[in-house]
């Protein structure tokens, strides 16, 4: 069986990844032929079938609404019998676009069907191993494959309460109601995940003990306390008040009994996991873990690099970015040690650490927003298609921050109502230095997440409901990087050390990410390499090596996407020469949407 399974993985990753397709033209309307017809409604009915599937995609995109109305009222079937029926929809689609015949179709629907085609033939290959939770199809968590289908940043208990209490727009009875139904379906998420914990334990699939322990702290925050307090019914009270009926009671009697025995059996059964648990941390321990790893790596960096190649691209490029750290280190007056024994000692200076009081939270989120405000009119200058760039910047619900990421960012809706996100982890001050969180804005949301997410809106509906992990987290850096080249840092030289320390941290993941699951690193070896390699703290190094082993394969896809378009800005800068217009390429990158690298690749040499 693990012959045969690696074998699918390599046939079909190549088959994916080889596909010939032309850019969508760049100007000018394209001749719509009767074949094109055809193959526009084929792919319009696909993306109508993919709300039905993931109806949490239809309210990120504001779309739950009209004929699509019903959607509000429903959320993704996350019961084993659920999966099963979504992965075999999954298959018959990828057959009938793998049935079409391309060439008779204009280069803009070529493009189109190669994105559908690569991100359902990556779903199609992840469905295929018995364990685990493929989520490429949802469009709100599309950037994680995890083989625990519950942890400590992975489940319905930590991802459906932000969507109900951020996202389920409440403006009449009909809004209301579908979110007292969307309660009563999260209970069924919630059993529905418990029941697959128990099936994949039965195949020896459990997740690391210190996983288990970060999770089992989580679940218990979730249930704890009055459940009128829950988020979850506070602002279905709160933002339905004026709305007439009993809502607020509604919902709370939902939530006692329905989602609390729910939240209660979930926590039974990862306790009596934790009790099988082990230390090891990669997913070679699992059945067929190398060949799961291997879909991991392709479908997060979408490349058929190896996990060798990948961790000697981290050095190599670790060697390079380090190199310019020296440099600023030095003129500081910083010259002995490694630079990420500087970077440790750098971050040890008190001027420029956060404690946890709310006075320093509050002087945190007030640099991010200046942090906004000073690049927005910088924007012109890099780009000739402007987006509104609608964000809010938020805290993290302490519910969630003890397993989540320092920060994550996206778009709002598609009609603006609901602005972009950038969510900030602020649990623990001591990881932050101030040096280091510009750099950090520029990724999550302008001209980052949200920035780029804006530009999906133009994009076929069936386009906007898709991502790719290595675009859009190697977009983020290349905004990073744009920031810099804007003069964000040209009077800050520390905060531009801080920009050159987040890049290097990317290909620090390069490496532990493959130490882990490859090379069968422990945690604490990863931990400890990470922490003195690039001088972050052991407290926020500890979190990032957890969230690499329930999301393998996922860290990657940063460097490696953040490389392919720096190396494709260069050959456009060398093949146009005087001609070149960097607002003209990053337009061009941008606008494209979510694809996989070498999809971008081609489009981009067409358009030189």
């Amino acid at each position: 069986m693990a012959t045969d399974r690696r074998q699918f993985i390599a046939a079909g990753s190549a088959a994916i990844l080889a596909s010939g397709i032309v850019a969508r033209a760049a100007t000018g309307a394209e001749t719509t032929t009767a074949a094109d017809s055809a193959a526009s409604q084929l792919l319009g009915q696909f993306g109508e079938e993919l709300l039905a599937d993931y109806p949490e995609s239809a309210t990120a995109l504001g779309v739950d609404k009209g004929a699509r109305a019903a959607l509000k009222a429903q959320l993704t079937d996350r019961t084993a019998a659920g999966q099963a029926r979504i992965a075999q929809r999954a298959r018959a689609r990828l057959a009938a676009l793998d049935a079409l015949d391309v060439a008779a179709l204009s280069a803009g629907l070529r493009t189109d069907i190669d994105v559908l085609r690569t991100a359902y033939g990556f779903a199609t290959q992840g469905f295929g191993f018995p364990y685990g939770d493929v989520a490429l199809l949802n469009l709100n968590w599309s950037w994680r494959n995890a083989p625990y289908v519950v942890a400590q940043n992975t489940g319905a208990f930590l991802e459906i309460p932000s969507l109900l209490t951020e996202q389920h727009a409440i403006e009449t009875r009909e809004d209301a109601d579908a979110y007292l139904s969307r309660l009563e379906a999260y209970a069924g998420q919630i059993d529905g995940e418990t029941e697959r914990l128990a099936q994949d334990a039965a195949q020896d699939v459990i997740a690391p003990d210190f996983l288990l322990d970060k999770t089992l702290a989580q679940l218990r925050i979730a249930q704890a306390g009055d459940v009128a307090a829950w988020p979850i019914v506070a602002s279905l009270a709160t933002r339905a008040q004026s709305l007439g009926g009993d809502y607020a009671k509604q919902g709370e009697a939902i939530a006692k009994s329905r989602i609390a025995p729910a939240l209660a059996r979930q926590l039974r059964e990862l306790e009596t996991q934790r009790r099988k648990a082990t230390h090891d941390a990669g997913v070679w321990k699992l059945p067929h873990g190398d060949e799961y790893y291997a879909w991991c790596l392709v479908a997060g960096t979408t490349t058929r690099l190896t996990p060798e190649e990948i961790h000697q691209r981290g050095m190599e490029e670790l060697r390079e970015l380090q190199s310019r750290m020296d440099v600023i280190l030095r003129s500081r007056g910083m010259t002995q040690g490694s630079v990420g024994e500087r970077m440790t000692a750098l971050g040890k200076d008190p001027r420029y650490q956060y404690a946890n009081t709310d006075a320093d939270r509050a002087r945190l989120m007030a640099l991010l927003q200046a942090s906004v405000d000073r690049i927005r009119p910088e924007l012109p200058r890099a780009f000739a298609t402007l987006v509104p760039g609608h964000l809010e910047i938020k805290r993290m619900p302490p519910e969630v921050e003890p397993g989540a990421p320092g920060a994550y960012g996206g778009a709002g809706t598609i009609d603006g109502k609901i602005p972009g996100k950038f969510w900030i982890n602020l649990h623990d001050m001591g990881v932050w230095r101030s040096y280091g969180m510009p750099t950090l804005v520029y990724h999550e949301s302008i001209p980052g997440h949200v920035w780029q997410g804006e530009y999906t809106f133009g994009l076929p509906l069936y386009r906007s409901l898709l991502a790719f992990n290595a675009y859009s987290e190697g977009w983020a850096l290349y905004a990073e990087q744009l920031a810099d080249e804007l003069g964000m840092y040209d009077e800050d030289p520390l905060a531009r050390l801080g920009y050159l320390q987040s890049i290097a941290f990317r290909a620090c993941r390069l490496v532990v990410d493959t130490g882990l699951h490859a090379r069968r690193w422990s945690r604490e070896k990863a931990i400890q390499w990470f922490a003195s390699t690039n001088g972050s703290s052991v407290a926020e190094v500890t979190g990032e090596v957890d969230r690499y082993c329930a999301w393998p394969g996922q860290a990657c896809g940063y460097k490696i996407g953040h490389s392919e378009i720096n190396r494709l800005r260069a050959e456009t800068r060398e093949a146009r020469g005087s001609r070149y217009d960097l607002k003209r390429f990053d337009d061009i990158v941008v606008k494209t949407g979510g694809v996989p690298m070498v999809t971008l690749a081609r489009i981009v040499a067409a358009q030189r």
